[in-house]
């Protein structure tokens, strides 16, 4: 999915409202222990903290890069798929005629061919999106809880229904049965695509230089469908994001014994003048530990967020609106009434799917 709207500030805080609660509660404590058991010996000296927040600083921004790479990677590939699948539906009207064919065929007839190979592409491109949306186990974002939250708001449609009622419209029987029995089903798709246009080439409906050409479209399709499965199928290095996850919150609980002591020393060269603020100096450690915590935090966790670009949260590429673009632009070449056409797929939230 894809937040068309700028992702401003209270949303941000909304979604990490229950770290920042956390991160208020560690704090509270540490300062509470200071400030009323004046256990002063409990700190730890700022240039070892110092080393591993630089270290967790760069991982982090490493990670960030990493998963942007991911996501604009599914995007680029998805745009291919959209671009060559509009290129195979004008090939596919074009240059399925009898201008070669052996016995000619009616205009009925080669319509007929053109609209089943058009809906198997449909057929494909729909596989494909659910292909994508299957979890996988390291797909574990859409599992915490502020992003629970927002799934039970906007989904994927793929989650609501199953890859064959979509792809029942568009194949007969034999077709889907016949993928339905496969387990790699879009590239399945693709098999019967090449068999049906070899088929025509046999009967002349489809020149040869032209099949060779529709075939090269069938390779491309295999190609970004290829990236595609490339990035599902292969998760972002556990080494990389499960280690900075930990190096995070071990920079996070550590930072408190830090922060605190350095508030408390100043409060103390504040008393010489002003006693009171001097001795309150301390909680002033609590708002600036929140804000240091909380954009460390809020920084791996976007990270973690973009691993995925097919997971089902809302910052994925919108391959469920692409698909449906696709196939909207298709029927309707095909010269179909607009009100036989499935509509687009709601914006909800300000968020395509």
């Amino acid at each position: 999915m894809y937040t068309k709207k700028v992702f401003k500030i209270k949303d941000l805080a909304k979604w990490t409202r229950h770290e920042t609660f956390l991160f208020i509660a560690i704090i509270t404590v540490v300062v509470v222990l200071y400030f009323f058991l004046e256990l002063e010996w409990l700190k730890i000296p700022w240039t070892p903290l110092a080393l591993i927040g630089t270290a967790v600083a760069f991982v982090i921004g490493f990670q960030n890069n990493s998963a942007y790479g991911r996501i604009w990677e599914a995007r680029k590939i998805w745009g291919g798929i959209t671009n060559t699948s509009r290129t195979f539906g004008m090939f596919v009207q074009d240059m399925v005629n009898n201008e070669y064919a052996t016995e000619s065929f009616s205009k009925e007839e080669l319509q007929k061919e053109i609209k089943t190979l058009t809906y198997r592409h449909i057929a494909w491109i729909t596989a494909l999106r659910h292909a994508m949306r299957v979890s996988k186990p390291w797909e574990t974002v859409v599992l915490e809880k502020t992003n629970k939250e927002w799934s039970k708001m906007v989904s994927p449609p793929e989650w609501k229904s199953t890859v064959e009622e979509d792809m029942k419209p568009y194949l007969c029987k034999e077709d889907l049965d016949y993928v339905m029995s496969k387990n790699n089903k879009q590239t399945a798709m693709l098999y019967l695509q090449s068999h049906h246009l070899k088929n025509l080439k046999e009967k002349g409906v489809v020149w040869e230089f032209s099949f060779l050409e529709l075939e090269g479209i069938l390779q491309e399709l295999f190609t970004l469908q290829g990236q595609s499965e490339r990035i599902k199928n292969f998760p972002y290095p556990r080494q990389f994001a499960t280690l900075n996850h930990y190096f995070m919150w071990i920079f996070v609980l550590l930072l408190p014994l830090a922060i605190v002591p350095q508030f408390a020393e100043i409060g103390k060269e504040i008393s010489a003048s002003h006693s009171i603020i001097g001795s309150l100096f301390i909680w002033l450690s609590i708002p600036f530990y929140v804000i240091v915590a909380w954009i460390f935090h809020t920084m791996e966790k976007i990270g973690r967020t973009g691993e995925n670009p097919f997971e089902g949260s809302a910052n994925d590429v919108p391959i469920s609106t692409m698909a449906r673009g696709i196939e909207i632009d298709l029927r309707q070449n095909l010269g179909e009434a607009l009100e036989d056409i499935p509509k687009q797929f709601p914006v909800i939230y300000d968020t395509q799917m």
